[in-house]
């Protein structure tokens, strides 16, 4: 066995996990410890700027600049009681992850004496450059400059002794650099849309905000067998690896016992999480071996979101002391499940009525009803956009494989939901004379009790309705959530717009208000119905008939990202305030450029394993077989059948791993040959389209070779952990 296998599997389990220490008491006495919440204002902020900070909050407006010196110490003199040496603006860049730069408090008074200070203009607005963040080019060298501005909607917190204040990431010339900016812009769109077509219904409503619950899927592999394998340590999935015989096929993982020193794990995250203020609600074995979830509470979803990414930074935090390594890579391990970040989305009204939750009262009905079929005619009109809003090249791997969504987008709602939808679609389809506005009248009065669909939520669907809320399962596990939700929002915001405008031109005509909602409710339920589908996403017979439905899967990457600069993409994130063209250009030229970078990248990582593992590994067993063909050759002598029979199965092998390790010397020449043509290319849209199309094929030529030379090579020369290892020692 290799020498760093070897050492790996004998390291495995001899850890003692350097736990954190867990809180004895009930959750509840210490959740939100590390949390500066409205409680902890009301302790240390003033009266009346308590009063007014908590209006921005709820409201959603700026914090006023001359409050923001009171502010600042109050939250200052929290976090040095707590044991904070430092504070940071915490932001999310366009990498799908989080950054920071740490300030330390102590300053010092004109006498030299030692003080903590932290001012009102260091609460609200830093300076902490960034300029090696990708921008699209949207920062010259001459304006590189970035500013992080306070966003007090999500609370700040302590992580190990610093301060953390979440905020935005703008360039000099004001532009969005991040991934809240734009986050934030779809939630205020949605929340004018959403109001105005409520307001239809109930005048009192003054604001309607998201709620988002995301479900958080991962992999844990043992510190020593992720150590040991370069590309789980670079590229965070494996490039080569053989199936084992036993993985996913029992489905006994699945909501299993979870094993004792993953349940360790959980408890000590969970506890930290608490702390943090992040409700998490369960755990639970996933499907494939190691894989694992964890889902917290719906909140709002901004707070959602910069939760999730707190938590994920939690996760890695936690496993190292544990000697774990978190995988959340979409597709880490072949032929098993990829992991998603499934986000269960709906909308509230600050009544507290949910709007996708359906009501035995007619009139409510009207209103969910409005809602419902303005998200489905959203999805419909943007699906290929939606899906190239998930699509990188970690979830390119998963889609559509081992429960994961398929690439085409549709929509499940359930045998309940569809059945009232086409008895709207095929009433309302009379004559347009007055008997037929009858008709439609009779409808709205005559709407049924719409009850909660208890059928199988159609587990091939990328977007299902599951009783009052949709869950978008297409999301990677991975990435930034905001990335796929300012998109969902913003397409919800235009088609919500879009109702009120058809409701009130039909209103100023003549047409009674009631009969101008259920004429657009059905025209929506017609212009949307290719987007329903209750069957099953995976089959051929689906493909084809969404080929025929003018429904778009992604095939490719680089072309899928083609939509954002789509006239009606444009034209929606524009008219909604969300992405002016400039920026949407930038983010269609980062997300580029990430792909090609990732698959460059890997296609290096795979060279070396090719050329520095595998075939020196099987050079070596093909010696050692050489060998004993030759000492065979000598005791048999001249008896040329009997020496055949026996060398037979290995001169066998033998030519096996001649032909394989030539294909794969060829496809790594003709892989870097592949990289070289493309790096000479500087526009990174064609560069993506070129990596994609002539390096990702070369990859999958090696690592079936490899695969096989796996199951061919003597184990105890293997170099590299095996699935078998990886997957089921724990």
């Amino acid at each position: 066995m290799s020498s760093f296998r070897q050492r790996a599997l004998a390291e495995f389990s001899t850890h003692e996990a350097e736990r954190f220490h867990r809180d004895d008491r009930p959750v509840s006495e210490y959740f939100g410890c590390n949390v500066f919440d409205v409680s902890k204002m009301e302790k240390y902020l003033g009266k009346e700027t308590f009063k007014k900070v908590s209006e921005c909050i709820r409201e959603g407006k700026k914090i006023d600049r001359s409050i923001a010196n009171e502010v600042a110490e109050g939250m200052k003199t929290w976090a040095v009681e707590m044991g904070a040496t430092h504070y940071t603006h915490l932001f999310n860049p366009l990498t799908d992850s989080t950054a920071e730069k740490h300030e330390a408090f102590i300053s010092k008074t004109k006498l030299g004496e030692p003080f903590e200070n932290f001012k009102g203009s260091a609460l609200v607005q830093q300076e902490p450059d960034a300029s090696s963040f990708p921008s699209g080019g949207m920062r010259s060298t001459f304006e590189a400059r970035g500013y992080s501005a306070w966003d007090p909607s999500s609370p700040a917190f302590i992580l190990d002794g610093t301060l953390c204040i979440p905020t935005v990431f703008v360039s000099y010339t004001g532009q969005a650099l991040d991934m809240k900016i734009p986050h934030l812009k779809s939630l205020q769109a949605l929340d004018k849309a959403a109001t105005s077509v409520v307001n239809l219904f109930d005048p009192e409503v003054k604001k309607v905000s998201v709620n988002l619950g995301t479900e958080q899927e991962y992999f844990l592999v043992d510190e020593s067998l992720y150590e040991a394998r370069p590309d789980l340590q670079i590229c965070d999935r494996t490039l080569i690896g053989h199936t084992a015989a036993k993985d996913q096929q029992l489905e006994d993982h699945y909501f299993g016992a979870i094993p004792q020193r993953v349940l360790d794990y959980m408890k000590d995250f969970e506890t930290e999480a608490y702390k943090l203020g992040i409700m998490l609600k369960t755990r639970h074995n996933e499907v494939a071996p190691n894989q694992f979830e964890c889902a917290p509470e719906y909140c709002e979803a901004n707070l959602a979101v910069d939760q999730n990414n707190l938590l994920m930074i939690l996760m890695r935090k936690v496993a190292k002391r544990h000697h774990l390594r978190v995988i959340f890579h979409e597709k880490p391990f072949l032929g098993v499940n990829g992991s998603g970040k499934h986000c269960n989305w709906s909308m509230q009204t600050d009544k507290g009525t949910n709007l996708l939750s359906p009501s035995s009262t007619p009139g409510r009905n009207m209103e969910f009803l409005s809602i419902f079929v303005s998200v489905l005619r959203g999805i419909y009109k943007h699906h290929y956009l939606m899906m190239a809003g998930v699509s990188n090249l970690n979830n390119f791997y998963r889609l559509g494989g081992n429960e994961a969504p398929p690439a085409i987008m549709s929509v499940f709602i359930g045998k309940t939901l569809d059945k009232v939808l086409n008895s709207i679609e095929s009433i309302g389809s009379a004559d347009d004379d007055q008997s037929s506005e009858r008709a439609k009248l009779d409808i709205i009065n005559n709407i049924p009790e719409i009850l909660i669909d208890n059928t199988d939520r159609n587990r091939t669907s990328p977007f299902a309705f599951t009783g009052n809320r949709f869950e978008f399962r297409a999301v990677g596990s991975s990435v930034n959530v905001a990335s796929s939700m300012f998109i969902l929002n913003t397409i919800v915001a235009e088609q919500l717009t879009l109702f009120r405008s058809r409701v009130d031109t039909y209103v100023q005509s003549g047409i009674e208000k009631q009969t101008a909602i259920m004429k657009v409710i059905r025209e929506f339920i017609v212009e949307s119905k290719p987007i329903r589908f209750e069957g099953n996403g995976y089959s051929d017979e689906w493909r084809n008939e969404a080929a025929k439905r003018g429904l778009r899967g992604v095939t490719s990457v680089p072309e899928a990202y083609d939509e954002f600069l789509a006239p009606d993409t444009v034209e929606m994130f524009e008219s909604q305030k969300v992405l002016d063209r400039h920026e949407i250009e930038a983010r269609r030229e980062v997300l580029d450029e990430t792909f090609t970078k990732k698959l460059q990248i890997e296609s290096r990582v795979m060279c070396d394993l090719t050329i520095n593992h595998v075939i020196p590994t099987a050079i070596k067993w093909q010696n050692i077989l050489l060998k004993n063909v030759k000492m065979m050759k000598e005791v048999f002598g001249q008896d040329e059948e009997a020496f055949n029979d026996s060398a037979e199965a290995s001169i066998g092998t033998i030519k096996k791993i001649s032909g394989y390790i030539c294909v794969m010397h060829q496809g790594v020449h003709d892989m870097v040959e592949a990289r070289k043509n493309g790096n000479k290319i500087l526009d990174y849209t064609k560069k993506a389209d070129v990596y994609a199309k002539t390096v990702l094929p070369y990859m999958d030529v090696i690592r079936e070779k490899a695969d096989k030379l796996e199951m061919i090579v003597d184990d105890e020369l293997w170099p590299l952990p095996k699935y078998r290892e990886l997957l089921f020692l724990m």
